[in-house]
């Protein structure tokens, strides 16, 4: 029985551990040709020698699937060019591209230093973007040359980019600029045959897995409910071609809970006619905050 992304050639970056290895896994169970990317860095930021792309790749391998492995660094502009030409000249065409590349540089506000700040942003949303620019050029050059893609990007975003989350202000920042980005993003490339999508995942990583300790020990959940492998069928879909009709969304992962979310809308509004008086305008957004929905809480609070 063939998978549900039989023939694509898709790019997984970060895929050596964590989410993005179960995404590289679970596109090659799918039947998708993967570039597995990894800059193979510890927490600390530190250069492994070790490989983990190279592991990922070797277990597709062995499975009977196709994948090679990438170094590039994603927020690095050219190497992200690299990123993309490696999967076109390797498999002579791109589908998919996951970014899912990130860490976190934990610290409450006031505590947050200028190059932890710098650090979180440039990987996680300079990361998502540099990918995605040289990924729409060649999906932009293939419909000017007559082939219309069928592509897909998904992104991804965070519950702290949603709500927010304590003691996360460059992460929560750096994922709801890739969730702006996502809207954005699905908007100019529909021309090009390309949707672009975004999870928020729940999982345990290597970022998480202090944090979701206690919630692994609950015996009433029957199964790993904070396992990355529950995230990977969600993104397998989505870079299937039955996903076409479904883009500019962010949907939420979290054990087997799926949940579409939905962000900033229009709500309750007054229009003055012209110029507001502060006082006035004050009273307004009194009466306006007493008509809208409640935000719900941050992370942590």
């Amino acid at each position: 029985m063939k998978g549900i992304c039989e023939g694509r050639v898709a790019i997984v970056t970060g895929a050596g551990r964590g989410l993005g290895r179960e995404h590289a896994l679970e596109l090659a169970r799918q039947g998708a040709k993967v570039v597995v990317n990894d800059l193979g860095t510890t927490l600390a930021g530190v250069v492994e020698a070790s490989g983990p792309a190279h592991e990922v790749v070797a277990l597709i391998r062995e499975s009977g699937g196709e994948a090679v492995a990438n170094g590039a660094d994603v927020a690095d502009f050219e190497q992200a060019a690299g990123l993309v030409k490696q999967a076109i000249d390797t498999f002579g065409r791109l589908d998919v591209l996951v970014n899912n590349a990130g860490f976190v540089r934990d610290r409450m506000l006031v505590n947050t230093t200028e190059a932890e700040w710098d650090a979180v942003i440039r990987v996680h949303l300079k990361g998502h973007f540099a990918p995605l620019r040289h990924a729409s050029e060649y999906w932009r050059n293939e419909t000017k040359a007559g082939r219309m893609p069928d592509a897909r990007v998904i992104n991804t975003s965070s519950g702290a980019g949603l709500q927010g989350s304590v003691g996360q202000s460059s992460y929560s920042a750096a994922k709801a600029g890739i969730a702006g980005l996502t809207l954005v993003a699905a908007h100019e490339l529909s021309r090009y045959g390309v949707t672009v999508n975004a999870i928020a995942p729940s999982a345990r990583t290597r970022m998480t897995e202090v944090s979701f300790a206690e919630a692994m020990a609950i015996p009433e959940i029957g199964f790993d409910a904070m396992s990355p492998a529950n995230v990977s069928p969600i993104v397998a879909w989505l870079a299937s071609d039955s996903s076409g009709a479904v883009t500019g969304r962010v949907i939420e992962i979290e054990g087997g809970r799926i949940c579409i979310e939905e962000g900033w809308n229009h709500g309750p509004s007054r229009d003055a006619g012209g110029r507001w008086d502060a006082a006035a305008a004050g009273v307004a957004i009194q009466q306006l905050l007493a008509e809208s929905s409640t935000p719900e809480p941050v992370y942590g609070a």
